[in-house]
């Protein structure tokens, strides 16, 4: 058990920081749903604070390790990518409830779970984004290949995920219409692309993250294969758990390849003045806070903003009573009072936060009673 919930911490602390590693990247790329130049950014510290969380929590129950890393980043997520990812794991959590240990069937059912809630959470969903790069994850089978429950066929199975995340993210550029005829590709797409990829890497201990997540302590020699390869409790060769015979997989890479970014800072091409002309200023905030709200307020919370607002976000953090849940919102308003007023009207908002959308650097968003 303790080795599992050493995978989701490394998972999460490999994530943030490739995060960190690719936000100006993502930055450049954000012009939906706004071009306020910060879904790197966002992404790269609502899971630092998913990481941070898992640091301190010595549960080792995978499920609850996930759920509450989930809701610690849902309470301080940042921006629109950052709020849904929070959604996702919070919602992941939970799909992997009951399980014992990670295993390919139980990823299977945590991101289902985490893409029906990411897509129920926004009040107007729209295709091209990390949406569907969560939905192509979703569709992926566990692999009939080993025995059940195997290593190699979790890894086999977080291959095939990343590789359907991979092709999700080429086809935003044309799927999203903002960035159709740009060679581009949605900013949040991509990120979520790269927390895909960390977890895969995370579990096959690959790229720096150490080569064994699941045992600690080498092996005694009647636990090894007859050609000397440490083995697994399945009987299953660790070696093979990072798919080496399938040859190097750079998914990320491949992307940025694809739109012209191999080399960074990026070399702007024939169609630059298109993409750029995406970025105009934009007007307006985005106001973000948590509600105590039962579920027949929270939906007409969801319905007054979508009036008054865009990206609107209404999602369930925890539990409080049988009746009463806590709630994260987010919106995009053109005045902050607009959101606020709505919140007010039905119950008492904290954790307010105010940011700008626009390009422009703006620095920590303005916190509000």
């Amino acid at each position: 058990m303790a080795s599992n919930a050493s995978a989701v911490r490394r998972w999460l602390e490999t994530a943030a920081r490739d995060l960190r590693d690719h936000a100006d990247l993502l930055n450049d790329l954000n012009v939906f749903p706004v071009a306020d130049a910060d879904t790197g950014t966002n992404l790269a510290l609502t899971v630092e604070t998913a990481k941070q969380a898992t640091e301190v929590l010595e549960t080792p129950d995978v499920s609850e390790l996930v759920t509450l890393a989930g809701q610690a980043a849902l309470e301080e997520a940042r921006g629109n990518s950052g709020t849904l990812f929070a959604v996702f794991l919070t919602a992941m959590g939970g799909g992997l409830e009951g399980a014992e240990r990670l295993h390919a069937e139980a990823l299977a059912n945590g991101v289902s779970a985490g893409s029906v809630r990411a897509w129920s959470a926004l009040t107007d969903p729209v295709p091209g984004t990390m949406l569907s790069v969560l939905a192509a994850a979703a569709q992926v089978p566990v692999p009939d290949v080993g025995e059940p429950g195997s290593n190699h066929q979790l890894s086999l199975y977080l291959r095939h995920l990343v590789e359907a995340a991979h092709q999700a993210v080429l086809a935003s550029s044309q799927e999203l219409e903002v960035l159709r005829g740009t060679s581009k590709v949605d900013a949040g797409a991509l990120g979520l692309l790269i927390i895909l990829d960390a977890l895969r890497r995370a579990v096959s201990g690959q790229e720096g993250v150490g080569p064994d997540l699941w045992g600690g302590a080498d092996p005694a020699p009647e636990h090894r294969g007859t050609d000397g390869q440490p083995q697994d409790r399945h009987g299953e060769d660790r070696h093979r758990e990072g798919l080496d015979e399938q040859g190097p997989f750079t998914p990320v890479d491949d992307v940025l390849t694809s739109i012209g970014y191999d080399l960074y800072p990026p070399v702007h091409d024939a169609d630059a003045a298109a993409f750029e002309a995406l970025k105009d200023a934009n007007t307006g905030v985005e106001v973000m806070a948590t509600m105590d709200m039962t579920a027949l307020v929270a939906a007409t919370v969801r319905h007054e903003l979508a009036e008054t607002g865009e990206s609107v976000i209404v999602s369930a953090v925890s539990e409080i009573d049988p009746d009463t849940w806590r709630w994260r919102v987010h919106v995009h308003v053109p005045e902050q009072q607009m959101a606020l007023s709505v919140l007010r009207r039905h119950g008492s908002p904290r954790n307010i936060t105010v940011t700008g959308l626009t390009a422009e650097p703006t620095g920590e968003p303005h916190v509000t009673d």
